[in-house]
């Protein structure tokens, strides 16, 4: 699995302050829950502290956004993780297919975590969001599984030369999430591949995680089913459609 790891605190201070971190995100993940507002003053109220008190650890509202996100990201990578390995390695189709599946019924299950997470505006390419959105670590662990995926099927990349000069920029240098450890550099054109993938996955989950789409279709999971197979030929899955369109299937049925 695919995750960023944190170095473990080393001294008293460190682990106690590390603690409230902790503390911090599940008091926000609880009201998020609860359908109550996520606020400073409601978090400060619920772990038992003073708002200014709070203010140690997170000095305003957005730095708190950010906070719970990148957890809220990191815990629910996990569930995708976990949902790719129910198939061996050497179904590198099969485990991207139930990954990006969790994805979309995690998304469901939870709109205001996923709003946080993949909705929450980022105003600077510089900022502190930036930096912690771009460690993220469900794009690493989508990153790793289609660079199987290409392994395995060997579907056609563009050549850098042959993509716009913003595009061939994004590649070398991303600011959105992704591993590049694995990825030649004279192959990167598979970012792009993955990019393009990620933007159609990330529209119908989020229409039908807020709501914007017909509720019988959201119910029914066909329209992520066709964006699914409509990206699957991209990919060299055209042949294993039919197979991977039944786990989905069995998948949403569950």
């Amino acid at each position: 699995m695919t995750q960023v790891e944190d170095p473990p605190p080393t001294t008293r201070r460190e682990r106690q302050r590390e603690a409230t971190f902790e503390e911090i995100v599940r008091a926000s993940r609880e009201l998020l829950t609860e359908g109550a507002e996520l606020s400073l003053r409601a978090v400060a109220a619920k772990m038992g502290l003073t708002a200014p008190a709070l203010y140690r650890y997170v000095a305003n509202y957005q730095e708190l956004v950010d906070l719970v996100a990148y957890e809220v990201d990191r815990s629910a990578t996990e569930r995708f993780a976990a949902a790719a390995d129910t198939l061996p390695a050497d179904d590198p189709a099969g485990r991207l297919l139930l990954a990006v599946t969790e994805f979309r019924m995690w998304a469901l299950a939870n709109p205001r975590e996923f709003s946080i997470v993949f909705a929450n505006p980022i105003a600077d390419s510089a900022c502190v969001r930036r930096e912690m959105l771009t460690l993220s670590s469900s794009g690493h662990l989508f990153t790793d599984l289609i660079f199987d995926v290409w392994q395995a099927t060997d579907f056609e990349i563009p050549e850098l030369e042959e993509l716009p000069a913003a595009v061939q920029e994004s590649i070398r240098d991303p600011l959105i999430p992704a591993k590049l450890e694995r990825i030649p550099v004279d192959h990167r054109g598979l970012v792009w591949v993955y990019m393009q993938g990620w933007t159609q996955l990330y529209g119908v989950v989020t229409l039908e995680a807020m709501g914007h789409m017909d509720p019988r279709v959201i119910e029914s999971g066909e329209m992520f089913i066709d964006v699914a197979r409509n990206y699957a030929p991209r990919i060299g899955l055209a042949d294993d459609w039919p197979r991977l369109e039944a786990l989905v299937r069995k998948r949403l049925a569950e």
